[in-house]
């Protein structure tokens, strides 16, 4: 059975409007050209998860259940697309700030690859033919730590981030979108 190839996303600030600890369907709103740039990368034979710390769990502000609200908010948006995410992985813990069980320094929390590994196990899916697109180091970091080819956008905290040193050789685009027509242009030239 051949492996799939996957674009993991970052969620706040790479496919909707950086918002602190963003949990209220309410206050949810895709970055422009998003559903588009997620229905071209589906349609060029990439499964997409995203995968994102969700601290806010951990810190006592929200809890899973209203990131799985918020989540099924985002597929039903998409749908007005004909596009979906494929699955959703989320970190729930923080290892200084998070309260009770959720107070752990865990393998899943990114820049640790761990939701990209436990995502290749159950989707068959060829890391090092697979793409890692977020906002930060963090995003970074994990999509490397997991053999993927990182991609750095510069909406939500990006624009920041990329005068970082750890940067200097990471693939930079302007949004989602711009990642994505990078990414099919990649595979169109092989």
């Amino acid at each position: 059975m051949p492996l799939n190839r996957a674009i993991f996303l970052d969620r706040d600030g790479t496919i909707n409007v950086e918002k602190d600890y963003l949990h209220k369907v309410e206050d949810f709103e895709f970055l422009p050209g998003t559903p588009q740039a997620i229905k071209r990368l589906k349609d060029g034979g990439f499964l997409v998860i995203v995968v994102s710390n969700q601290s806010g769990i951990g810190r006592g502000y929200f809890d899973e259940q209203a990131v799985e609200t918020l989540h099924e908010h985002i597929q039903a948006e998409l749908a007005a697309y004909g596009t979906s995410i494929d699955a959703f992985y989320f970190c729930p813990h923080h290892p200084e700030h998070g309260l009770d069980h959720y107070k752990v320094d865990c393998d899943c929390r990114k820049g640790a690859p761990g939701m990209l590994l436990q995502a290749a196990e159950d989707y068959n899916i060829d890391l090092p033919r697979s793409f890692m697109i977020g906002d930060k180091l963090a995003d970074i970091e994990a999509g490397e730590r997991a053999g993927c080819t990182p991609i750095l956008v510069l909406t939500g905290y990006g624009k920041v981030a990329q005068r970082q040193q750890e940067f200097a050789t990471v693939e930079k685009c302007r949004d989602l979108d711009c990642a994505a027509t990078f990414i099919l242009s990649q595979l169109a030239e092989k």
